[in-house]
């Protein structure tokens, strides 16, 4: 038996499509039966848990032959992660409480980053789960491509987008969510000792420009990346209802810096092209 938490989302989405189309059996661990019905129909089990319930969450990975294991996001941390740790503390429990036989763990690009950011509530996250006694492996992906969904619209209706990433020529290592899932899917399949660290990104890097060009075709029109200047990044941020926004803008500048990289040389590339996400989020938006 598989387990897949997150299998609501995109890339939990993409581990369960490709298990099932393997054939094998999945368990989808979800926090209301109504958010799993479709997952039962197309022939998975289905276990209730929040992601904060240890009792709940072991009885979910119980029997498990592998479990694939991601932390809700939240862009809007209270200072010193307590969401975080309250979560990684539950999945830490229910772990070692059923014992599966391996674990895959969604981690991100710069996890192992030290300076104060967003993603430090998954460098929190993999620190715990190493002391794990199972096999484990932290799937470190780049920045989603999927992100540029809140963009679409702005660039089909005015041609201008803003842009966080900056300079707008600057690649970033980018992944498309279906190449995320599809290489966790292939992780619970294989068997190792120890902690892995798997890190992806797509088949090339990608700059806020080159997104605007991809945008330009698809849309039939000219698009331009706008960079919104860093000290309005705050005010901005609060005005969009964030309480703590500063977690929020280290990433970026950690980004646009280049102090959140990959940590090895040898990064696994994806297959899909931002100019095919381009499309289909222009498709799921028209």
């Amino acid at each position: 038996m598989y387990v897949i938490t997150g299998i609501t989302g995109q890339v939990g989405g993409e581990v369960g499509r490709t298990l099932l189309a393997a054939g094998l059996p999945v368990r989808a661990v979800v926090r209301d039966a109504a958010k799993g019905a479709a997952w039962a129909q197309q022939g998975c089990e289905i276990a209730l848990a929040d992601m904060a319930d240890a009792t709940a969450l072991s009885t979910a990975f119980a029997g498990a032959e592998a479990v694939f294991v991601l932390l809700p996001p939240n862009f809007d941390p209270a200072p010193g992660f307590p969401d975080t740790e309250a979560r990684v503390a539950a999945l830490y429990e229910a772990l070692i409480a059923a014992q599966p036989k391996r674990v895959v763990c969604l981690s991100t690009i710069g996890a192992q980053a030290t300076e104060a950011n967003l993603l430090n509530a998954l460098r929190i996250m993999e620190r715990k789960l190493r002391d794990l006694p199972m096999p484990i492996a932290f799937l470190r992906a780049g920045w989603f491509m999927e992100n540029m969904i809140w963009d679409i619209a702005l660039a089909k209706a005015t041609g201008i987008v803003p842009s966080f990433l900056q300079p707008l020529d600057k690649p970033v290592p980018m992944v498309a969510t279906a190449d995320v899932g599809r290489v966790a899917a292939e992780l619970l399949r294989q068997e190792w000792r120890g902690v892995r660290v798997v890190e992806l990104e797509g088949p090339a890097r990608v700059s806020p420009n080159q997104i605007a060009e991809c945008m330009s075709l698809v849309f039939n029109r000219t698009v331009e990346m706008e960079a919104v200047p860093r000290d309005q990044w705050e005010a901005l941020f609060r005005s969009q209802g964030m309480k703590h926004p500063l977690p929020r803008i280290r990433m970026l500048d950690g980004f646009n810096e280049g102090w959140i990289e990959f940590e090895g040389p040898n990064v696994h590339k994806g297959e899909v092209p931002v100019s095919a996400v381009v499309e289909a989020l222009a498709g799921k938006t028209a």
